[in-house]
């Protein structure tokens, strides 16, 4: 399985109202330090087939350059309508919310 199918299928396994860092992600997938490759392939992958919005950074900082479809205010919407909580400054509490994959 490539990188690519294994990121894929690690963001497909954070549940509703739980996130993930892009570092995380990176990390569970084989590759601790490729948490950029982790938000290349969610820029280039198709939205509605991925739960993009429960990948934030590591600061729980809703990090997304977003695009037309994706942005800040998109991303913060999906996840409180998870029962996430985001600040107005785009801020989850990772402590409350990360996901543990085990």
């Amino acid at each position: 399985m490539s990188f690519r199918e294994r990121v894929v299928e690690i963001i497909k396994s954070i549940p509703k109202g739980k996130v993930a860092s892009y570092g995380q992600v990176a990390s569970i997938a084989g590759s601790p330090g490729a948490a950029r490759q982790v938000g290349f392939i969610l820029r280039s992958s198709e939205l509605d087939s991925l739960p993009w919005w429960r990948v934030i950074n590591n600061a729980g900082v809703l990090s997304i350059k977003g695009s037309f479809e994706a942005t800040k205010v998109l991303q913060k919407q999906l996840l409180e309508s998870e029962g996430v909580v985001v600040s107005t400054t785009m801020l989850v509490d990772m402590r409350k919310y990360r996901f543990n994959f085990k």
